[in-house]
């Protein structure tokens, strides 16, 4: 009885964590299901809108043997921090999101991979998730996420995170209510993020209600350092992203237009134009489903020589399966390939950093009482910066107040 009442009280805590990532997450998804539906808005307009991407092409994509994710299309997105619009190698990605798309249902799940994860490179050291991306650009990221997590991505898109300011001033601005704390805050940090969006900075008289720009509206909700922290701070996403979304399905064409030919050149992609039109053919019947954070079972706030602080997942190998198990669940999950495990020993060995063993009983104990053998996810979600990890951003350029 005790047993179970402490296996109860993991199981708890375990979904307290994950309600707060999902809270944090839910605003970096929400731009990218703006930026996907933008992406998907017609077959003809695609077309004719086609050449303003940054297109890359993905010659040498590498798959663990034996991985079959037949079913599914799989796609990589990236959040780009780029001053000069370069969204190549030499790009801090500092948000990474694995897509799967069920091509029958069409249901589109979406995983972030906390940026700070430790992970192999595709030169065999081991470095934060997203400094594959720096190193070699978009088709070393998406071999990197590959080879650690069993994936079979061939294709991607990137965003430059100023997108978000021009979609905000093409349509006009966002009424938003500030408090005398935010307007300060927004005033200190509001001269980078305009700098850095190229556009003019201009300063709050304090708390009240106001019609945001596009770097007034950035930095809002990018806002951290104040009461309620990270909380707050997704909260306020949620709400200058859902204004957006809310004036995008409601303006009109010419407008649509402006912030096509504006983002899109903030775009880069490997998709051909066939590929595009394949996934617009199915526009309608889209659904956004659920959103997670990997790893799930993970310890923050290591520090690995090379790479400074990182999160390192609790078994790596077991952490993959549960992936996989989220994003594909109409398949039969399969144990992880050779590649995997031999990482996950790795990591084990490089860190320290093991697999607690009440997580495998919770887990045992959950198939015993379902019979299903599957997890669940109603409550599960997480962000990318890694939760609570309060991480070493030095090499990034980034300023304290930006989203990790």
């Amino acid at each position: 009885m005790a047993r179970r009442r402490e296996l109860a009280a993991v199981r708890a805590a375990r979904a307290r964590k994950r309600r707060r990532r999902k809270k944090r997450l839910r605003a970096v998804i929400l731009f990218f299901e703006t930026i996907i539906l933008m992406l998907l808005m017609g077959t003809a307009y695609v077309m004719a809108k086609y050449d303003k991407f940054q297109f890359v092409g993905m010659d040498n994509i590498e798959v663990n043997e034996g991985i079959d994710l037949e079913g599914y299309t799989t796609i990589a997105l990236f959040g780009g921090d780029s001053r000069e619009g370069q969204l190549e190698e030499g790009t801090h990605a500092d948000t990474i999101i694995v897509v799967s798309i069920d091509n029958e249902s069409t249901d589109i799940r979406m995983a972030s991979i906390y940026r700070d994860t430790l992970l192999t490179q595709m030169n065999d050291t081991y470095r934060k998730a997203n400094n594959a991306y720096f190193v070699g650009g978009p088709e070393e990221a998406v071999n990197m996420l590959n080879k650690n997590l069993d994936l079979d991505i061939e294709d991607y898109a990137t965003v430059d995170f100023k997108a978000m300011a021009d979609v905000v001033d093409l349509l006009g601005g966002i009424e938003i209510t500030v408090t005398d704390a935010e307007a300060k805050m927004m005033n200190k940090y509001i001269g980078e993020t305009a700098k850095a969006a190229g556009k003019k900075a201009k300063e709050l008289e304090g708390g009240g209600t106001y019609k945001l720009d596009g770097p007034q509206a950035v930095t809002y909700s990018r806002l951290r350092k104040l009461e309620g922290g990270d909380y707050k701070r997704t909260e306020r996403q949620r709400t200058v992203i859902k204004k957006l979304f809310k004036k995008i399905k409601t303006t009109d064409l010419a407008t649509i237009n402006d912030i096509i030919d504006t983002v899109f050149p903030q775009v880069s992609t490997s998709f051909s134009l066939k590929k595009i039109i394949g996934l617009a053919s199915a526009l309608m019947d889209y659904t956004f489903g659920e959103s997670e954070g990997f790893p799930f079972e993970k310890s923050d706030g290591i520090t690995y020589p090379e790479a400074g602080d990182v999160v390192v997942a609790q078994g790596l190998a077991e952490n993959v399966r549960e992936l996989h198990e989220f994003l594909y669940p109409n398949q039969v999950p399969e144990e992880v390939s050779e590649t995997v495990q031999t990482i996950s020993a790795e990591l084990e060995n490089e860190t320290g950093v093991v697999r607690p063993a009440e997580l495998d009983a919770e887990s045992q104990e959950d198939e015993e009482g379902d019979g299903s053998g599957e997890l669940s996810y109603e409550d599960t979600d997480a962000s990318e910066d890694g939760g609570d990890t309060e991480s070493s951003y030095e090499d990034t350029g980034e300023t304290e107040f930006l989203e990790e």
